[in-house]
């Protein structure tokens, strides 16, 4: 990550989460993607998007209270193309997808992943909550294991948490990774104690005191929090695990609307632009090609 970035995710990460507004211009939009865009949001000229701002380099706030990250970037360089301004409703993580079947917000985009059961409208025991939404892909991620600086229970795997407490932000794929993992434990005669909790900050924070071995987060999140820069409480093992990719989430209803920001990160992506916010965060490695609709598993 450029030191620019560092510096405002540091300055950023300690203020206090609300709702704020992200306005962009208009002036690089094309008209082929502006007509693309439903009569009723071109009207109302604004895409209300939902974030959990406190999950850097993703989604938090600068210094000056503002929206920033690598999502933030995207979304208004999007809002640009289709002349649009884009406004942020900070809201936790679990009530993103809610938001969006709600109408209570156009879009959620906050590091969340398409997986099937999400667009189906599924909880993690299978069952129905709602229609589902669906997803336009735009990076790729993984998740990653981390745990206190020197590793000192030893963590290199999910089997080697077997006997242990593992942190997680509940809501999140990696809740869904965890709770996969304590049937594996089980079936070799082990226990593993999943803590669920609200904020990844919360999960940490519990590696940090020893009450968990480890915190499972996206690797974009992980790697941040490992950097010297934080200070080097923490370290990465086990290497990557489940790649997926994040996307901005969209009603069922709204097909016209998930089209036109499909082609829109596909202008961004063919215009240098998409590299250029990548490059910024330091999420290089993240990189699609193009935009893909429904593409998660």
């Amino acid at each position: 990550m450029s030191a620019r970035a560092l510096a405002a995710v540091s300055a950023g990460g300690l203020l206090i989460s609300g709702c704020a507004g992200s306005a962009t211009g208009a002036a690089d939009g094309s008209t082929a993607l502006r007509d693309r865009v439903p009569p009723a949001v071109r009207k109302a000229g604004v895409l209300r998007i939902g974030s959990y701002l406190n999950y850097p380099p993703v989604d938090f706030r600068d210094a000056d209270g503002a929206p920033a990250g690598l999502d933030p970037d995207i979304a208004n360089a999007v809002g640009r193309l289709l002349g649009l301004k884009v406004e942020f409703v900070d809201m936790p993580f679990d009530k993103l997808i809610p938001a969006v079947q709600a109408r209570s917000v156009d879009l959620a985009m906050s590091a969340v992943i398409d997986t099937v059961p999400r667009q189906n409208g599924l909880d993690d025991n299978g069952r129905q909550t709602g229609p589902g939404v669906d997803f336009v892909d735009y990076f790729i991620t993984s998740s990653s294991l981390v745990v206190k600086a020197g590793n000192p229970a030893g963590i290199t795997t999910l089997d080697s948490l077997c006997g242990h407490s593992v942190a997680v932000q509940t809501g999140t794929v990696q809740a869904e990774i965890a709770t996969r993992q304590v049937g594996a434990c089980s079936r070799s005669n082990d226990r593993l104690d999943v803590h669920l909790l609200g904020t990844d900050q919360q999960a940490l924070a519990e590696v940090a005191n020893g009450a968990a071995v480890a915190d499972l987060n996206d690797y974009p999140v992980a790697q941040y929090n490992t950097s010297a820069e934080r200070g080097g409480k923490f370290q990465l093992t086990g290497g990557s695990l489940q790649s997926s990719p994040y996307a901005i989430a969209v009603n069922k209803q709204d097909g016209g609307l998930r089209d036109a920001l499909a082609k829109a990160v596909d202008q961004l992506i063919r215009n240098g632009e998409y590299d250029r916010i990548l490059d910024t965060w330091g999420l290089h490695t993240g990189a699609v090609s193009s935009a893909v609709v429904n593409g998660g598993r």
